[in-house]
């Protein structure tokens, strides 16, 4: 792949290359590898990208570094006749060679072949490492698909997948992927107090459905160390995603975390059915009342008869006994064991209006020891990495920053509003 504005560079690039490239249209540089890989639309990801620094030396260097941080196989070539100084930055910044901007076509090849085989070598090694840590951490090579699925709306699905995914990134950090599969009103996005800049649609099309290297530049990454792909902005924009591209969505997202949450949207549509093929956990969901409860035995029932899923989790939240239902009555009624019981919580509420899981911030509430006991669940050694860690203002080291407060709830209604 070429960025430059030379059309004579690009001539010799052609040559050098027998026409196998690719040069991004004119204009400034891309501020990310996402947003090159944008341009791919149906093309195989490079193994080698050409950075002209006449489209700007500074952002030439950002944007090798991201590459060398975020796509760590992929050779990064800096054109420039820049002397020492700037050779050194340019290493810092992870770029593999520097080619002058008047190296004949016989010389442009050799640099390009130089890089090609380095990558190819970094793949090999990469896969070789891979294979070995799945190999250490889990015999099928796969991380853990933890699906959230209910029969209807509004029994907190998205605070329980939050949390969990929040808790989980906790205990093992930058292992676990957070994705909104309620595709036409997901609410992660707003649960996390995220703007995020891609999503669902970004992840399912163009060059990240084909590589989860590419893949990795397309997700948002919460304050915590989660990463997360948040639902399309509005329900329009889900329109085209099919059930076949959220099972190769897990798939991919499987092979390269330990846990992948998956936050469905009510009922068993296309999306949801394609999401529990692909899981490993199912955590199913009710509120404490008579027609959530009605719903859920129906869907046990259902998934039964498919013969899917033994290894279920049932959760019952917002758990209440004025309401005239005990947990004995549910578990008559669904015919099966209540795994977990989350209490009603005013707690809850306020974390939804900030956008602060309880979780992340350590509210003591009965709400948040269940949820920590949830996390445990799927990580048995969570308990001491979940324990909250305030720090006092006096602690804070001179210079650094304040912590981040979460903004207030009116603000982010108005904010949703106004877009």
């Amino acid at each position: 792949m070429l960025a430059t504005g030379s059309a004579d560079l690009a001539e010799r690039v052609d040559k050098a290359t027998d026409g196998a490239f690719f040069a991004i249209p004119p204009g400034p540089l891309p501020r990310d590898p996402a947003h090159l890989f944008e341009h791919l639309e149906h093309l195989t990801p490079p193994k080698v990208v050409i950075i002209d620094s006449e489209l700007g030396l500074e952002a030439a260097l950002d944007l090798a570094s991201q590459f060398d941080q975020q796509c760590p196989t992929i050779n990064i070539i800096l054109v420039s006749d820049v002397g020492p100084e700037i050779s050194m930055s340019a290493m810092r910044a992870g770029v593999r060679d520097i080619l002058h901007p008047a190296a004949d076509v016989s010389e442009v090849r050799e640099v390009i072949d130089r890089a090609f085989q380095a990558a190819s070598d970094r793949v090999l090694v990469s896969d070789v490492l891979n294979e070995a840590l799945h190999m250490d951490a889990t015999p099928d090579k796969t991380g853990r698909v933890i699906s959230i699925v209910s029969p209807k709306g509004g029994v907190g699905k998205t605070t329980v997948a939050t949390n969990l995914a929040i808790g989980l990134a906790r205990t093992a950090p930058n292992s676990t992927v957070l994705v909104d599969l309620d595709v036409q009103f997901g609410d992660v996005a707003s649960a996390l107090n995220l703007e995020p800049e891609y999503a669902l649609p970004d992840a399912v099309h163009g060059p990240a459905s084909r590589d989860a290297m590419v893949l990795k530049t397309f997700l948002t990454q919460h304050e915590t160390g989660l990463y997360v792909i948040c639902g399309p902005k509005s329900p329009a924009a889900a329109d085209g995603i099919t059930g076949q591209e959220i099972s190769q969505l897990l798939e991919m997202l499987a092979s390269e975390f330990r846990y992948v949450v998956v936050d469905t949207a009510p009922g068993l549509s296309e999306h949801t059915m394609a999401a529990m093929d692909k899981t490993t956990d199912l955590l199913l969901m009710t509120s404490m009342d008579v027609p959530g409860v009605r719903g859920l035995r129906k869907e046990l029932d259902t998934l039964t008869d498919l013969g899917m899923f033994t290894n279920r989790h049932i959760v019952l939240n917002l758990a209440d006994n004025r309401g005239g239902l005990s947990v004995a009555d549910v578990e008559a009624t669904i015919g099966t064991k209540v795994d977990l019981v989350l209490p009603r919580s005013k707690a809850t509420l306020a974390s939804v209006n900030q956008g602060v899981p309880l979780i992340q911030s350590g509210v003591r509430d009965p709400m948040t020891k269940q949820l920590r006991q949830l996390v445990q669940r799927f990580a048995p050694t969570a308990g001491a990495k979940l324990k909250p860690l305030p720090v006092q203002p006096t602690q804070r080291p001179a210079g650094a920053p304040a912590p981040r407060r979460a903004l207030p709830a009116w603000y982010r209604l108005r904010r949703v509003g106004a877009r």
